[in-house]
C-alpha cells in the first residue's frame, strides 16, 4: 500500500515540476508496442484462448 502511495506521489511530482512527458514516454511507448501486439492476433483467437484459459481454471463441480 505504501508504494502505491509512494508511486502517486512521484507522479503529482513529476507532473507539478513539469517533467511528466518525458518521464512517462517511455510507458506509452511500452503500451503501444503491447496494443500492436495485441492487435495482431484476430478477436475470434483471443474469444477463443480466454474460453480455453476458462475452462481449465474454473472450479470442479462436486
Amino acid at each position: 500500500m505504501l508504494r502505491i502511495i509512494l508511486l502517486a506521489l512521484l507522479g503529482l511530482y513529476l507532473i507539478a515540476v513539469g517533467v511528466w512527458p518525458a518521464a512517462a514516454a517511455p510507458v506509452a511507448a511500452a503500451l503501444t508496442g503491447l496494443a500492436v501486439l495485441v492487435g495482431l492476433v484476430p478477436g475470434p483467437a483471443w474469444l477463443g484462448l480466454g474460453v480455453i484459459a476458462w475452462l481449465r481454471n474454473r472450479r470442479a463441480v462436486a
